[in-house]
């Protein structure tokens, strides 16, 4: 599966993506999109089901059975989604169909679905994102084509790494006391660099390796498709009983990183000591506990 992900400052470019999505025949089953509602639209209830429907340009490309409907989450308030992966994303109680977000807006004025609190370390990238007045246009899909149109689209759009460097990506790892360094160089994209990190990430938890530091300090670029991976290892070591800290990224990558929100999510480091010390110190703090 390949995961590209936009993050957008402004909801107006969001929802151009989402027009630019379909019109470039991404399979509207692989899209969602999610945004923060402002309050008065939703106290507005069907006149904001009707505004949702309407700048998502149903009429044009989406069919009427996409669930669209307006959610509370805890902390962070009420949030348009769109799209039939919404509930997943958003870490719903009953998130394998789609109806689990809630009805659509403008044909449901009862209470709004309330989110299962315990989510997983996936949702609490959605949500954090979320939470600092981002939107977020999400593509999931198993071709790598339509991966790649759309990270096309999601780069021009949202917010990025501007400009490219030629290198393609380099992985080397090495070990210093129990913490493995994956030293990576060049791009994370679509295709052979994605591929590359999600093998060795793979290695890695398949010899035991728990504590995980990346350095990004060689890393040019990264497009939306990259954005996707790093949200991707982080969920996959942590959902295997792992760590996994972003050490001393280049300029470029921390810029995208402030900027998308995502630092608030991921354990960034400045150096090598300071990772290996912030791994022993959760150590520490467990066994206390």
């Amino acid at each position: 599966m390949e995961t590209a992900i936009g993050v957008f400052t402004s909801r107006d470019r969001a929802e151009e993506a989402v027009k630019q999505l379909l019109a470039s025949k991404v399979p509207e089953g692989e899209i969602v999109f999610l945004t923060r509602a402002d309050p008065e639209s939703v106290t507005q209830g069907k006149k904001a089901g009707a505004t949702v429907g309407g700048f998502l340009g149903l009429a044009t490309g989406m069919s009427a059975g996409v669930v669209t409907a307006t959610v509370m989450l805890t902390g962070i308030g009420a949030v348009f989604a769109l799209g039939f992966g919404a509930a997943a994303l958003l870490g719903l109680a009953g998130a394998g169909s789609g109806a689990a977000v809630g009805k659509i807006m403008g044909h449901n004025d009862g209470p709004q679905p309330t989110p299962d609190e315990k989510c997983s370390d996936d949702v609490l990238f959605f949500r954090e994102v979320l939470r600092e007045g981002r939107s977020l246009v999400v593509v999931r899909t198993e071709s790598k084509e339509i991966a790649s149109a759309a990270a096309g689209i999601l780069d021009r759009l949202g917010l990025g790494i501007q400009g490219k460097t030629p290198l393609k990506m380099q992985v080397s790892t090495r070990q210093i006391e129990d913490v493995v360094f994956v030293d990576v160089a060049g791009r994370i994209t679509l295709g052979e660099g994605n591929v590359m990190l999600r093998e060795k990430v793979r290695e890695l938890l398949e010899a035991g390796h728990k504590k995980i530091a990346m350095n990004l300090h060689g890393v040019g670029y990264v497009d939306s498709s990259g954005i996707g991976e790093l949200v991707k290892t982080y969920t996959t070591i942590r959902g295997q009983g792992g760590q996994l800290k972003l050490v001393n990224p280049s300029k470029g990558v921390n810029d995208l990183l402030l900027i998308t929100k995502l630092s608030g999510v991921f354990a960034i480091e400045a150096d090598e000591a300071s990772a290996v010390q912030s791994f022993n110190e959760g150590q520490n703090l467990k066994a206390a506990s």
